[in-house]
């Protein structure tokens, strides 16, 4: 199991989680519909440069939206394309890029840089 913290102030990001495989990107829907999560709960993936931990929206309860509201448009969620939109919730440091509008991607993208993880944390 890995535990993500911040790497700035190591504030816990999120739960343990265990590494898998990303689920196969859907058609984007219309008519306003939120995708399924790229990935399961209490899992994430790497991206194909390991740059980014992929994970599932709702396994990040130690972030908080960002502070510039600028970095939160999109008309049903966060479209993620204004930069990152996610900060640790104890010191604000940019961590990670939530996508979850209507005709995005529905997930959570922790940039590898301003993350540390602790591989085999206790369940």
């Amino acid at each position: 199991m890995t535990l993500f913290h911040c790497a700035n102030c190591e504030h816990p990001l999120t739960g343990d989680l265990q590494e898998s495989q990303a689920v196969e990107a859907g058609a984007l829907l219309s008519d306003r519909h939120i995708a399924h999560p790229r990935v399961t709960q209490r899992s994430y993936t790497v991206n194909h440069d390991a740059t980014l931990f992929i994970l599932h929206p709702d396994d990040v309860p130690g972030t908080a939206l960002h502070p510039d509201p600028g970095r939160r448009n999109g008309c049903c969620g966060l479209d993620g394309r204004d930069g990152p939109n996610l900060v640790c919730a104890r010191c604000h440091a940019e961590v990670a890029t939530k996508e979850s509008d209507c005709w995005t991607d529905n997930l959570v993208a922790l940039m590898a840089a301003a993350v540390v993880s602790d591989a085999g944390s206790p369940l």
